[in-house]
C-alpha cells in the first residue's frame, strides 16, 4: 500500500469519488515543465486535484475507475504531440476537457517557463473547468 508521506500531494490512492482531475504532460521541454506547473498551482488552488498520467498509461485499473468516476477532467498538454490526451484515450476515457498549450501559442523550445506563462495556463485550465 502506498503511504503519503508529509507535503505530499499524491492522490493515486485517493477513495474520493467524483471531483475534477487534473493531468499534464509534464515532459521535458519548457511547454511540458509549464503544464506541470500549471497543473499543481490549479491543485493547489482546490480547482481540482493533480493526478497521475503515468498511472493511467501504465494501466493502473483503480486509477482509471477513479478517473472515469471524476465529475470533470483537464488534460494539459505541452505540445503538439498531446501525449496526456492520447493516454486518456487509450485507457477508454473520453469524456475531458483538453488544454494544449501550443494553441495558446506557445512553442517547444521557445516558451520559457516562467509565472507569466504558468499563470496563463493556470487562467486558461480554470475557465474550461
Amino acid at each position: 500500500m502506498h503511504e503519503s508521506k508529509p507535503g505530499c500531494q499524491c492522490n493515486c490512492n485517493s477513495t474520493d469519488k467524483g471531483g475534477i482531475l487534473i493531468f499534464a504532460c509534464s515532459g521535458s521541454a519548457d511547454v511540458g515543465a509549464i503544464a506541470d506547473q500549471a497543473a499543481r498551482q490549479l491543485s493547489l488552488a482546490g480547482v481540482g486535484k493533480m493526478f497521475c498520467l503515468a498511472g493511467i498509461g501504465g494501466r493502473i485499473e483503480s486509477m482509471i475507475k477513479h478517473t472515469r468516476e471524476a465529475s470533470a477532467v483537464l488534460a494539459i498538454d505541452g505540445c503538439p504531440l498531446s501525449c496526456a490526451k492520447k493516454c486518456l484515450e487509450a485507457a477508454g476515457i473520453d469524456n475531458f476537457q483538453h488544454l494544449q498549450l501550443a494553441d495558446l501559442g506557445m512553442k517547444k523550445g521557445e516558451s520559457p517557463a516562467n509565472q507569466e506563462n504558468i499563470a496563463k495556463i493556470v487562467a486558461s485550465g480554470r475557465k474550461m473547468i
